[in-house]
């Protein structure tokens, strides 16, 4: 075979009919998978080439250089082959230098075959790229979200020219809470801090678009920060998911859904590769990369053209045509046969639409499961995008019957979940028992028609793990030892228990919280009457008192007509009294507080306007503060000893605190991490024989006979509140957690009393058990609060009353501004009168005010030459006195008179 060849390589063409020999070229980077499957591709051509109708009768032979991304040598090596008589041009990778060897190739109309996506893709003169068009993938991936049902998700991508590829996935969002994230990977190898911005963000839905040459390694770094978990989707939008190693992730639980291009199943794929499994260098067909698959692909497109193609136009293949500045005129006519072709290969059906695009291709739809890789689905232009109905599960196939199934289910006499019966005639077998766990089987086996026998736990350990030795106890070793089917009480779900047994879905959530007494009423004390004010207030208060006080003292010395002839029978008086006293200032607003007045009366605009505002003022206070006194008589404040978990460690009040000495809550305590915890926990641990009692029951009575707190279960702790009113859970859980039904590890039963578990919570059967055996049964209710109860008085604060004291400060700038408008209209028509200067009649009002000690005002008289002003009986002052020299009559009289 080998001399065959080379024969027909030396010897002249036509000795053994074959033909001419055909060159093309190929342009690919060092180890590239693609130059391999250019090789393999042509000589498989070679090989079958007589005998087959569709390949060419020419021999191909292939020029293959290895470029580098530099767009000057990869220039020269085009020139190289094009001078050589090249009739097709196949690569490179690189996008920069793929788009040089285009530009040189539609000059020389050479064609020229590529095999990688690009997000600007044309349709040159000589262009026929393989790669499936990226609007089309567009749209695929959208229809992938929609499918997924995923309202939020961040699109993680490499490269600007990426999101071209991710443009119809940009519309879905939308106000109505579609949310899209947009999030660049950073220049590698380090990706973490963006995907750590993706965890915190708490988005669980990503689409990963990047190539394949770093998504290895990405989901490798994924998974290192926690964005590789059973609750995050991954759409990844490379087409080569299939040829890297998901192994690390099949048991992880992530949801990894992907595309593909190659089945690896298809029987044509098969058969190229065991062909030449040597010549690919790779293991398997699934590793073949989608461009060296396109690669092949593209050769044989190009040999079934050249079939078509007459054998005097292929041997006119023109050399020198890159230094002669020339075309080759056949160029074209090859390029539109090969765009005509239609043909199956390693990708698929192979067809180009009216411009030039792959748009009509095949594609499967694969996620990752734990045992690899599986078809889901398929797309295509035609029928669009359809699903693979999910195999069934062995347990979902056979279909498990309890009818006519007895059950031997453990309970524990642990009120309200299991308890011995009141009843005036004696009962036997499961009619002894009642209880909320009593009722769940009762109502599971008339939904399942299963059978059951009731046996009671008689030391009521439910079931813990040895340190050391490993064995359980309690109901959990019977369940493993298969001495009892299931068991149901206030049974916890733990990861411990998980191991040794199997669990219903809860039917039951509640978590650790504080038992404790309810806060007692703090009782009255002395200065009890200043509780309907905070400190703050009453601060505030005192302190506007003083103020406004001087500002009275103020306003009346300023205000003209604050200041009264003292003796109405003098016509002229020497002096004016002013009623404004610093005391009186105090009396008056002090008097207003008390709603009580004084004999002070303001006579001016000014003082009564600020008057008017301070009453205002007062009535709100006084009335805010009579309303809430009353609320304090009414309702007595209670002291809260502790708020939460926190408030126990050294507390001040000598609480002690402590949880039961075995079970899953003081386990809790043991695991956690958090310093609280830890710290509370190492106190129980040292004061063990005195916190920690053997039972709930007992620790229960601790808490109402003793300053205790205990630490139990939310629902148990609600249990005991309905019926022992001195007591209340104090602050919210601890942890959360729930309760199931116990039974074998893989126990086929399990899946069917988890729906019907489900089934009682959808039809409201559960709620309506909880409530009757917590709010109804066995003197629940009895500590429901009436109706219209009233809770504790609050002291108001500045909010409450801070309009009040802005409305005062408003009344007291008016008023300020009004006094000094008035003294200084006085001043003005006193200047005029009196002919003197209104600057100096200014400076001696103000003097005399500043003199704060003067409590008289001297009157000033007018000068000789006014006397006109007199005959009208008014003074200087402007104040209205009767005629100068008036004196009134006195007449006296004695008792002899009479």
């Amino acid at each position: 075979m080998l001399m065959k060849l080379i024969l027909m390589a030396l010897l002249p063409s036509g000795i053994f009919g074959f033909g001419k020999t055909v060159k093309i070229g190929g342009l690919f980077e060092e180890d590239d998978l693609r130059a391999a499957a250019f090789r393999v591709s042509v000589e498989m051509m070679n090989n079958q080439r007589h005998g087959h109708s569709e390949l060419p009768k020419q021999f191909i032979d292939t020029q293959i250089i290895t470029v580098n991304n530099d767009s000057y040598d990869v220039s020269q090596c085009v020139c190289g082959l094009a001078d050589d008589g090249v009739v097709a041009i196949f690569g490179p990778g690189h996008k920069i230098t793929a788009r040089q060897v285009q530009s040189m190739c539609d000059t020389m109309e050479i064609p020229h075959i590529e095999a990688r996506w690009d997000s600007r893709q044309i349709r040159g003169n000589g262009l026929l790229n393989m790669y499936p068009y990226s609007y089309t993938l567009s749209k695929i991936y959208l229809q992938l979200a929609e499918d997924f049902e995923w309202k939020t998700f961040t699109i993680l991508y490499e490269s600007t020219e990426n999101l071209i590829r991710m443009h119809d996935l940009l519309k879905r969002w939308d106000r109505r809470g579609h949310t899209v994230t947009v999030r660049q990977l950073s220049e590698g190898p380090n990706y973490r801090h963006v995907l750590r911005m993706i965890k915190t963000s708490g988005d669980p839905n990503i689409v990963l678009d990047c190539s394949i040459d770093i998504l290895a390694e990405v989901l490798k770094q994924a998974q290192q920060v926690g964005l590789m978990t059973d609750k995050h989707s991954y759409i990844i939008a490379s087409l080569d998911l299939t040829s890297i190693d998901l192994e690390p992730y099949q048991y992880g639980g992530t949801n990894l859904t992907g595309l593909r291009l190659i089945d690896p199943d298809d029987p044509l794929v098969i058969e190229t590769f065991q062909k030449n499994a040597l010549e690919w260098g790779v293991e398997s067909p699934s590793q073949i990369t989608v461009e060296a698959a396109l690669i092949y692909d593209g050769v044989q497109v190009f040999g079934r053209a050249l079939r078509e193609l007459d054998d005097t136009v292929v041997a006119d293949a023109k050399s020198s045509l890159c230094h002669n500045v020339t075309s080759w005129e056949h160029g074209s006519s090859l390029m539109n046969i090969m765009r005509s072709i239609e043909t199956a290969g390693l990708t698929g059906l192979i067809k180009f639409d009216s411009s030039g695009y792959r748009s009509n291709f095949h594609l499967d739809v694969v996620s990752l499961e734990s045992d690899g890789m599986r078809k889901i689905g398929s797309w295509n232009k035609t029928e669009g995008m359809s699903y693979i109905p999910k195999p069934l599960l062995p347990e979902q196939i056979i279909e498990i019957s309890l009818r006519n199934k007895t059950f031997l289910v453990l309970i524990a006499i642990t009120p309200p979940y299991g308890m011995l019966k009141e009843s005036p005639k004696k009962e036997v077998g499961n009619e002894m028992y009642e209880g909320f766990g009593i009722d769940i089987i009762h109502e599971l086996s008339k939904l399942l028609g299963f059978k059951y026998i009731f046996e009671v736990q008689e030391d009521n350990v439910y079931g813990s793990k040895n340190s050391q030795t490993g064995e359980w106890n309690g109901m959990i070793k019977k369940i493993m030892e298969d001495k009892a089917d299931l068991a149901i009480t206030d049974l916890t779900i733990t990861a411990d228990r998980q191991e040794a047994v199997d669990f219903t879905m809860p039917f039951m959530n509640l978590g650790i919280s504080i038992l404790f007494r309810k806060p007692t009423p703090i009782g009255s004390s002395l200065f009890s009457f200043l509780m309907p004010f905070s400190n703050e207030v009453w601060m505030y208060l005192l302190g506007t008192y003083l103020v406004v006080s001087l500002l009275f003292f103020v306003a009346g010395r300023l205000c003209p007509a604050e200041w009264n002839n003292p003796y109405p029978c003098i016509e002229e008086p020497e002096e004016l009294e002013n009623q404004f006293s610093l005391k009186n200032a105090f009396w008056f607003t002090i008097g207003a507080i008390m709603q009580q007045g004084s004999e002070i009366a303001p006579i001016g605009i000014s003082t009564r306007m600020m008057a008017g505002f301070w009453w205002f003022f007062t009535l709100i206070i006084v009335s805010s503060y009579t309303a809430n006194l009353a609320v304090f008589l009414v309702v007595e404040s209670k002291q809260t000893l502790i708020k939460n978990a926190g408030d126990l460690l050294n507390n001040s009040h000598g609480i002690k605190y402590g949880a039961k000495v075995s079970g899953s809550t003081i386990d809790f305590f043991k695991a956690s991490t958090d310093p609280i915890y830890s710290a509370l926990n190492d106190y129980m641990q040292k004061n063990k024989k005195e916190v920690m009692p053997a039972t709930n029951d007992a620790g229960v009575q601790k808490v109402m006979h003793e300053k205790y707190a205990f630490f139990m279960e939310s629902s148990t702790i609600k249990y005991e509140a309905e019926r022992k009113c001195n007591l209340t859970q104090v602050n919210g859980l601890l942890d959360a957690k729930g309760y199931g039904i116990a039974m074998k590890k893989n126990s086929p039963y399990r899946n069917a009393l988890s729906t019907g578990i489900l089934k009682l919570q959808e039809t409201g059967v559960l709620k309506d058990l909880e409530d009757k055996w917590w709010k109804q049964k066995g003197g629940g209710g009895a500590c429901d609060e009436k109706a219209g109860g009233s809770s504790d008085g609050e002291a108001l604060g500045v909010p409450n009353v801070g309009g009040v004291f802005l409305v005062l400060a408003v009344g007291v700038v008016l008023s300020g501004v009004y006094t000094v408008c008035e003294l200084l209209w006085v001043a003005g028509c006193t200047s005029i009168k009196e002919n003197v200067s209104f600057v100096d009649e200014i400076k001696d009002e103000l003097k005399f005010v500043v003199k704060c000690s003067a409590t008289t005002k001297p009157v000033r008289r007018r000068k000789a030459g006014s006397r006109s002003n007199w005959s009208h009986g008014e003074d200087s002052n402007g104040a209205s006195t009767p005629p100068y020299g008036f004196m009134p009559t006195v007449i006296t009289t004695s008792a002899d008179d009479d």
